[in-house]
């Protein structure tokens, strides 16, 4: 009996950088997030393992989609000491597979796709739940999600000031020129966190911070968080008193009673429950859910990332590079 061959496209992270503008990439979590709301996906939650050594971990992240219809995994590592050699913390592939004969037909470098759609979501979010006239933002770490974030956050609110911390400071110092330089704009470096945050009315955590650096007095009145760094059980970036005092909105209810180490750290400590989660990114899109009631609440969109959001960017940037031409196309 013969085979066909199967057709894969290889794209790599300037192909998708190319292929995928962060505008864009916004208006696709949108629909994207009101589909897995409204149960439109198939989304188990990831599965991570911790490498000897303690090195790394290695988490795998399948799902299907009803719209666009297809499937596939992320395949990615999380190395934190990467970024010293030069390397992206975040690591791997996402590969997609097509309904009709389940055959794979792309695969692509994870880091792009990772970078892009989880600023994407927290732009989403920030459209969403800030107040109309924020534009004072407090960045909390300098890496790869730091300049990504920085993007989505101009173009969800005209910023007016930047602050930005980093526990090492020559980095944050480093992204302050640099991106001060492409946006035209004198962005301050922070020597505390306090520091950064005070005032702020935006506010994004994009650390690999163990525990809390961001604690609930810190945070100012009608002011929106992104809390984006902590995606395992055991890391908490912000502490039990700024989720008190947040209206806590999340990417997905079941990863975060399972993955969300700030909101289990309140729940084990008996300091809130379930009901303190007000809905789904996804829910507050379709107006099922309200988001901000007034200019003084402290809104918190608590971002773990899940494969649908990979696998809708993913698709979006197959159909792109297929009508451009662009990538490999390789035989199996």
């Amino acid at each position: 009996m013969s085979h066909r061959t199967v057709q894969i496209r290889v794209l790599n992270g300037s192909d998708i950088r190319a292929l995928l503008p962060m505008a864009e990439c916004i208006d696709l979590m949108g629909t994207t997030m009101a589909a897995v709301s409204q149960g439109r996906a198939v989304i188990p939650l990831r599965s991570v393992i911790r490498l000897p050594g303690g090195k790394g971990m290695f988490g795998v992240m399948p799902g299907a989609l009803a719209e666009p219809d297809g499937f596939g995994v992320k395949l990615l590592s999380l190395f934190p000491g990467n970024v010293a050699d030069g390397y992206s913390s975040h690591l791997g592939l996402v590969m997609l597979f097509e309904p009709e004969h389940g055959l794979p037909v792309a695969m692509m470098d994870a880091a792009a796709i990772t970078a892009i759609r989880t600023a994407a979501a927290s732009g989403l979010a920030t459209g969403l739940l800030a107040r109309p006239d924020a534009g004072d933002l407090a960045i909390l770490g300098a890496g790869e999600q730091a300049h990504t974030h920085l993007e989505a956050m101009s173009l969800v609110r005209p910023l007016r000031r930047v602050r930005v911390w980093a526990r090492r400071p020559e980095q944050a110092t480093a992204f302050a020129e640099a991106e001060g330089r492409r946006l035209g704009l004198a962005i301050e470096t922070a020597a505390r966190v306090a520091e950064a945050a005070r005032g702020a009315d935006l506010i994004c955590t994009l650390t690999g911070a163990k525990d809390p650096i961001l604690t609930g007095e810190m945070i100012a009145p009608g002011a929106h968080l992104n809390v984006v760094g902590s995606s395992v059980p055991s890391a908490a970036e912000i502490d039990t008193n700024a989720l008190l005092r947040a209206r806590l909105f999340v990417d997905r209810r079941e990863s975060t009673l399972n993955e969300g180490g700030e909101f289990r750290r309140a729940v084990q400590a008996g300091a809130l429950d379930e009901s303190h989660i007000l809905g789904e990114i996804g829910e507050v899109a379709t107006g099922a859910v309200q988001g901000r009631l007034s200019e003084t609440d402290i809104t918190l969109y608590k971002s773990l990332g899940i494969a649908a959001q990979d696998l809708a960017s993913a698709h979006l940037v197959l159909e792109r590079a297929r009508e451009q031409g662009l990538g490999q196309v390789i035989e199996i």
